[in-house]
């Protein structure tokens, strides 16, 4: 996907997050212990306008933030939408390829596109799960979020990945792409193909994203191979 794909997903995926809040701040969100509603809605629009001043060149990173004062509940959704549109347009504006402090290996504009719009598909998720809403994150940004996991997340969890490696394959069958990755020894590669994986994962690209993120347990997928693999794997992952 490219940065103007991420931004529209990213515009898309706010305003429904803030038509599943409307009237219902006080739910709780199942997928995010502790929170309800409102906690979601502020915690993505605290998340966008960070990133949104780290693009802007306002903030060199996060030892210079600052965060906001709460709006109340009445004031809230407004300013979700407001800050929505707003990071969109910023974003927008600027070169993907302009430097930025990111915490990935990639540390430019269009790495905070992605990230914006992958932070907001899964809280969109959240936000209609937590009212009854069981609708799948859209194929194309959950497959590039797979990606995204496999290549950028996971690399940065390099301490935590120490002991024995196994390779794991996830599959996507709804978008045909799969993704292979070796993890294990202080590191998280991608590799080529299927052959050697210890276990397999298939199942939708929006299932394989939740899973990796903590929403979907793996029983409710198919999984061929070793069990005993996966959860380690999963175990690693979490964070």
């Amino acid at each position: 996907m490219k940065p103007v794909d991420h931004l529209v997903s990213v515009r898309r995926d706010s305003h429904r997050i803030a038509g599943a809040a409307q009237g219902r701040l006080t739910a709780t969100v199942p997928s995010c212990p502790g929170w309800h509603v409102a906690d979601l809605v502020w915690h993505v629009g605290v998340v966008q306008l960070f990133w949104q001043l780290v693009a802007r060149g306002d903030l060199s990173g996060p030892q210079e933030w600052t965060e906001p004062a709460r709006p109340g509940d009445d004031e809230l959704l407004a300013w979700f939408r407001t800050g929505a549109d707003t990071a969109v347009d910023a974003l927008a504006g600027l070169d993907p390829e302009r430097p930025a402090w990111t915490w990935g290996r990639r540390r430019d504009v269009g790495f905070i596109c992605r990230r914006v719009a992958q932070e907001t598909a899964v809280h969109c998720w959240d936000a209609l799960s937590a009212v009854a809403a069981d609708e799948p994150i859209e194929q194309r940004i959950a497959a590039d979020g797979v990606d995204e996991f496999l290549d950028e997340v996971l690399p940065g969890l390099s301490p935590d990945l120490a002991g024995p490696a196994q390779t794991v394959a996830l599959c996507a069958g709804d978008v045909g792409t799969d993704w292979t990755i070796r993890v294990g020894r202080g590191s998280a590669e991608l590799t080529g193909g299927r052959v050697g994986a210890d276990v397999t994962v298939t199942a939708t690209a929006s299932d394989l994203l939740l899973l990796l993120w903590g929403r979907r347990p793996d029983d409710d997928l198919q999984v061929d191979g070793e069990p005993a693999a996966l959860q380690r794997f999963l175990a690693r992952a979490r964070f």
